[in-house]
């Protein structure tokens, strides 16, 4: 019987960043299909709109077959059990991301028993970036084009530019 893993890799993506891919890229020759479920980010205020960063997510996942993007609003669980997701996928950078992450985790297991969450460590090079920090550093003027794709960069400067001519 073959039987056909789907993941599902939450977050905000506000920008992806090249750490995202790296752990989509490895995700992907663990699961049959992942599912990118972009929050609409209803409790974070985000610089792109959840259509921008939809389309950077396709964007940046359009070479690994398997992967689809797709938004959500309201509780992952209830996504990721309406797709059929067996599987979670959360990265962690540190003992600050695991305590956070374990602690969802757990609450995620009480809400859906049958679903596992499955911790990656990012790759090294990739273990300090965060969407966060890269937008922050965009806005101050700094050089972010080593932590984000080329596309997510022209987009990232679109934004920034006028905010830093203010």
């Amino acid at each position: 019987m073959t039987r056909s893993v789907i993941a599902v890799y939450p977050g905000t993506f506000d920008p992806i960043t090249l750490g995202h891919e790296d752990m989509l890229r490895r995700a992907a020759q663990l699961f049959d299909q992942i599912i990118v479920a972009v929050a609409a980010g209803h409790h974070k205020k985000t610089l792109f709109s959840l259509e921008e960063r939809i389309e950077m997510a396709r964007e940046a996942t359009q070479a690994y077959p398997g992967v689809q993007i797709e938004s959500f609003s309201g509780l992952i669980c209830d996504f990721v059990v309406a797709r059929g997701a067996k599987v979670m996928v959360r990265g962690v950078r540190g003992v600050t991301d695991f305590d956070y992450e374990l602690q969802l985790a757990g609450m995620n297991r009480s809400l859906m028993p049958d679903v596992e969450t499955v911790f990656m460590p990012p790759n090294e090079k990739y273990q300090f970036i965060s969407s966060t920090l890269v937008r922050e550093i965009a806005m101050l003027g700094g050089e972010v084009d080593k932590f984000v794709s080329a596309g997510v960069f022209d987009r990232l400067m679109d934004k920034v530019r006028p905010a830093a001519r203010s």
